[in-house]
This record gives structure tokens, sequence and C-alpha cells, in this order.
């Protein structure tokens, strides 16, 4: 739609001003965001009538696709009458909500998203805590009312409740709440529709609702929330113009939170988010948001400003890791065979890069050695971080997550606690109580939530619910729903039973043989297949009992020149247990290491000798 003409008087920041609104949508994992921005963008006209487009198409990471999640928050922009209209897309999953927190600051207001039959889960409560709190009175949109299930009239005193619970101000409990389908495309002021009329009254209500951008006063003031390396410009960084105006070949200076001068440079590109695309613009304003290329330090949280500006510009708190993990060299003897990047130096510079864009994230160095210790909100965070690397050709060894522990003053180790929320159906419930409770999950609240299920809400420590998803699956067959985010840290909970079966390891090098493993059946099930590379100290099975047990996988048939009546034994193999990067990281002990390549998943002792695997296990033994 073309822009309506300039009235007489108004300068091009006031034109800005005038046509712009900054809204993020935010909501729990699958309750329907990406596809509310796809028909935001295809019925604001940003897509051709015949260009084709991918579905969802702001999840373009190959990840985001395969797990049908956003990991990394994206901005776009629509034009809507003459509103020029800024969206930011965020991820939906606790792990991910360092980046929620950072695009808060950029935006005026927010649509909540909310599941007409889930209801508001976890991560829709953490991040309205976080919006409410800095002031911003959302949007309140009840998705997918033509579910089977929905249930409108509870999720909307639900949603109410939860605001009121968060402390919001009166003004932002008046919110306006509009009712849709975004995968049909309408929105409307009733559950029932009318559906005719699409996404307009979702884009007229952000034109009447959203404030316009405040314009603070000074020279040139930007602050960075997104941060991306492009082949082309180098490093680039998006965030909001708070004040002034910016134009391609600048003097402008980075400023750390602190207020420190970080480098000074120039602006060699201004990017502007028009629909999918980002085009180079002549001069960027105050109020809108934009992307930056030409600095080559100025990071995340930073403030990039005119060289006469002292102050930074305040920046959100993020809140602290909860788990750890230590990256490190493959030593394997099968190291460097799948993959290209294997040194500690190239893992330590990957590492490092990885921080920059990511402030949810900690990364330091471990004590004697080459490792490093990587922090971050949780499993799926990591884990993707992991899976990233190796499909970049990187070879690496994980060590088995770990909570990051707080200790008092007084002396007193608080661990972190996180809210569970699993909806599961009724004739599994007692199965999922009596593990929670075996993992020092205390359980609050266990209410009907339709269709036969329950919805059961736990405080739990983090620890003890490493590798539970997995376990969760098998015990519902699949049925169950879990949802969980960070509480509080809390005093230690005490011991939590780990893995109760021991493991099979191989104790020579080479390739398994299909008859040596369909011997070994009687002691465990096996995680490798007939001709497999193999070394001494890989795990190869699970044990039968909760001892270790070293085998040879490799030992062929003995062959002789005797022939009998009887024929040979036909070799019908158990099928293996399958390991994924996460049941792997679940899986393994403190002692125990997961074997990360381009190619393959191997888990292994930390220590490969069995001799010295002896040695360290004696002296413990003395020590405790």
């Amino acid at each position: 739609m073309p822009p309506a003409p300039r009235e007489p008087g108004r300068g091009p920041a006031q034109e800005t001003l005038m046509k712009l609104r900054n809204i993020a949508i935010i909501a729990h994992v699958d309750h329907g965001k990406t596809t509310l921005v796809d028909q935001l963008l295809r019925q604001s006209g940003a897509f051709r009538d015949n260009q084709r487009v991918a579905e969802r198409v702001m999840d373009s990471n190959d990840l985001e696709k395969e797990r049908g999640i956003t990991i990394m928050a994206k901005a776009t922009s629509v034009d809507w009458k003459d509103i020029r209209i800024n969206i930011v897309d965020t991820p939906g999953h606790a792990d991910f909500g360092g980046e929620v927190e950072r695009i808060l600051s950029m935006v005026d207001s927010a649509i909540v998203l909310v599941d007409a039959a889930e209801g508001p889960m976890p991560q829709t409560k953490f991040v309205v805590g976080k919006a409410l709190k800095i002031g911003l009175k959302p949007i309140v949109c009840i998705n997918k009312v033509d579910r089977p299930d929905a249930r409108v009239t509870e999720v909307v005193n639900e949603v109410f409740d939860l605001f009121a619970a968060l402390d919001a101000t009166d003004e932002q409990l008046d919110f306006p709440i509009l009712y849709g389908s975004g995968r049909s495309g309408w929105m409307a002021e009733a559950p029932e529709g009318p559906m005719d009329q699409g996404m307009a009254p979702l884009f007229d209500l952000v034109v009447r609702h959203v404030p316009e951008p405040k314009i603070e006063e000074g020279s040139f003031r930007l602050l960075g929330t997104l941060l991306e390396a492009n082949p082309y410009l180098g490093r680039v960084i998006t965030g909001r113009v708070f004040a002034g105006s910016i134009k391609p070949n600048s003097p402008v200076k980075v400023l750390d939170r602190a207020g420190k001068v970080v480098e000074q440079g120039r602006v060699s590109k201004i990017l502007a988010f028009r629909g999918i695309e980002r085009q180079p613009i002549d001069e960027a304003e105050a109020g809108d948001i934009v992307a930056i290329a030409g600095l080559e330090k100025f990071n995340v949280a930073d403030t990039l400003c005119a060289l006469d500006v002292t102050e930074p510009l305040q920046a959100q708190p993020i809140d602290p890791p909860t788990l750890s993990m230590t990256f490190s060299v493959n030593d394997s003897p099968l190291a460097g065979t799948e993959g290209d990047k294997v040194t500690s130096r190239v893992i330590r510079d990957r590492l490092f890069k990885e921080v920059e864009g990511n402030v949810a994230l900690k990364i330091e160095a471990a004590p004697n050695s080459d490792a490093y210790i990587v922090s971050g909100r949780g499993e799926l965070q990591l884990g993707i971080l992991i899976e990233t690397m190796r499909r970049e050709g990187f070879e690496l060894s994980i060590s088995r997550p770990r909570v990051v522990f707080k200790k008092e003053e007084d002396g007193t180790i608080l661990e972190p606690i996180e809210e569970v929320i699993i909806d599961v159906d009724d004739e599994h419930s007692g199965v999922v109580v009596q593990k929670m409770a075996e993992r020092k999950g205390e359980m609050l609240e266990m209410r009907p939530s339709g269709g036969n299920r329950l919805r059961l809400v736990f405080h739990c420590p983090t620890r003890g619910l490493i590798g539970y998803q997995g376990e969760l699956a098998t015990d519902t067959k699949g049925t169950a729903i879990m949802n969980r985010l960070f509480f509080e840290y809390a005093p230690y909970k005490g011991e939590i039973q780990g893995r109760r079966n021991g493991v099979l390891i191989s104790n020579e090098q080479g390739e398994a043989v299909a008859y040596a493993m369909w011997k070994l059946e009687d002691r465990g099930p096996m995680m490798i297949e007939p001709g497999w590379k193999v070394y001494r100290g890989m795990i190869v099975g699970e044990h039968t009992r909760d001892n270790d047990l070293e085998i040879n996988v490799l030992k062929g048939k003995q062959l002789t020149n005797i022939r009998t009546q009887s024929k040979d034994e036909a070799v019908r193999l158990t099928p293996p247990i399958r390991m994924t990067l996460e049941k792997a990281l679940a899986y393994i002990e403190d002692d125990e290491r997961v074997e990360v390549t381009p190619k393959s998943i191997r888990l292994r002792k930390a220590i490969l000798d069995p001799n010295e695997r002896k040695k360290v296990s004696r002296t413990k033994e003395l020590v405790a």
C-alpha cells in the first residue's frame, strides 16, 4: 500500500513517529505465534499474490523447521493503511527466554497469544510477567477457537487471573480481547466471528491500542538487541532507535552497560525491515527498529550512539543460567575421522562467538584443562547449541548436565527449582506423580483439564528433571505434555536416585561383529549395530545389573573343518537402543561423556583406560 502524502509542515522525524507501531508477539511454545505472523504478512500484502512462500516463513533456521519451534527472535514489518507496524516474533520455549527479555525493550506493546484449549502456560506466565513489569499494555488474542476442546470463557478468566497474580495495574488489567484462528486467518471481537474480515480487526486494534513510539531528547542512541554474523556485511546488530537519527557513514561509538567506550567507528549500512526482506535505507529515525552494520565489537545490550553521548541506554537484566555442561576436545581413538573442527582453539572461538549474540549463555574456561564450562537456561538450549556445532563440522566431548548451585553467606546451598506443568491422561497420572516424587517434586495442584485429562503442577529441583522428558513419554505412551519454567532458588533438597543400571564397555578397538553381539545379548541391550567402529572405553550397551562390565564385541565365530548335522544357528539381533543427543546427555553419569561428531553420537567413559578408571574409583572410595 503506497504511503500517504506528507502533510505540509511535518518533518521526516514526525512523519516516522506518526506512522510507526512496535509490537511483539509472545506466547507459550506451539500456541501459534509464527503461524499468526504468516497470516499478518500475507493479508497486509507483504507477499505478492503469485509469490510462493514456505509455511512458518519466520522459522528460517534448519533446526527450527525440523523441531517446529522458534529458537531465534526475528523482526518483520507490515504496512496497514498508512501505518507501518514492526512485529517481533519471539521464541516460546523458556530455554530461549533470554531472547524474549531483550526484545521487550524494543516494543511498546505485546500481543499475548493464548491457546483456547490449553490456556495460559508457564512460558505465557514468564513473558507476560516481564512485559507487565516494564509497563507494556498487552492485547490478548485467544487463538485456535475452532478446536473441538476449546474452552474460551474459562481461558479468558484464567488470563485475567494470571494478570492479577502478576500485579498488573488497573490499566493493564483492562486489556482488549480478540478471538480467532491463526491457521484459518481470522480474528474477531467474538469467538463465533465474523470470519470474513480476516486479520483486519487485529490490525485496527494494534493501530488504536498500541502507543506511538516514545522519542527521547538528544543525539542518536540505539540499544542493541539481536546479533548476527553476515557473510557480506560482517557483524549486524538489530535494535530500536530511541533518540535522534543516523545515516550511513556517520561516526558513532559503542558504550557498554557501565558506560565504558567499547569502540568507535562508522556505520557502513542501515537496513530496515520491509515484509520478510531487509532493505537498505538512507536514514534511520527515532522510534524505528533497524539493523546496523559496520562495527566490529558492538554487542547485545550495548548502546550505539553519537560521539557526544556519555550515558548508555538501560538494558533489561537477564535471568541467570541454571544448568551447565563441560565442552572439551574429542580425545577418543576415532577423533578427527568424521569432523574437521577438532582443536581446543576452534571450539573456544566458536563458543565465545555464540555467547556474543546469546546473553543467556555463560562460558568460562574449566580449571586445569582445555575444556570450557557452558552454562545456560536448560537442556534444550544447550542441546540446540551442540546440534548446531556438530552440523558445522565440530567434534566435541560433552559432560553430563549439572545444575548451577548458589552458596549463601551463611553457607546454605541453594539449587534452582522449576515449576512443572504436566497434562496427562487420567490413567497415567499415578505413575507421573510417583516418578515426580522420586525426583523430589512437590505437587501443588491436580485438576481436570478436559477430555479425561488431568493437569498436574509441581515444584521440582532442576537436577531431578534432567532426562525425565523421555521417561515421561515412555510412561504415558507419548500422551503427556510437560512444560517447565524456572521458579526460584531454594535450599538443597537432598540426594536424588540416578541411573540404576551399569553399562557394557568395549575392551578392544575395531568393528563390532554380529556373532559376538548375539552371544552377549543376555548381558543387556546393545546401543550399537554390527559393523560400527568401537574402541576401548566406549559404552556399547546397558548392563542388566548395577555394575559396569567390560565385554568383547569383536570376537567372531571360530571356524573349523568339522561338519555337523545341525545347521548353523542364525544370528538374529534384538534392535539396539537408539541414542539421540538429548537422550544420551540425560543417560550418562558423572564419569561418562557423550562423543558428538557430524555423523555419530557415541557414549564413552571419561577415562578410557580400565586400569586408570579403577585407580580413580579406588581413590574416590578412600576419600569418601
